[in-house]
């Protein structure tokens, strides 16, 4: 059992920046994929990066250049840093942590907005 704890969601501006984080506690392996999806009012959930603990980050192609995804094993912990935030960006974003074949383990989510 893995829980994850998210914070630094909130209200922005467009083109503002944002830092989230996500902290991972419990029955925790070494070899391990984090990361994010978010989800908009309406939509379907979406992964917006991802970052496996010995691999490069992936991005979603709308987020690519403007979010970065990065993590400290030593703190089992992932970021993801938003830049040139748009209104669009606007969603519940979802931290996650996954070890190989298994199931996926889910942050409770925290609320980005960007608004003028």
């Amino acid at each position: 059992q893995v829980q994850l704890e998210e914070s630094g969601g909130g209200l922005v501006h467009p083109g503002g920046s944002l830092r989230l984080s996500c902290a991972a506690s419990g029955n925790i392996f070494s070899i391990n994929t984090m990361g994010w999806y978010r989800q908009a009012p309406g939509k379907q959930r979406e992964k917006v990066a991802g970052v496996a603990s010995s691999g490069s980050p992936n991005y979603a192609d709308s987020v690519k250049g403007r979010f970065t995804v990065s993590r400290d094993n030593a703190k089992n912990t992932v970021y993801l840093q938003m830049n040139s935030l748009k209104p669009e960006d606007t969603a519940v974003y979802f931290c996650y942590y996954v070890h190989l074949g298994a199931s996926p383990s889910w942050g409770q989510g925290t609320q980005v907005t960007v608004s003028s």
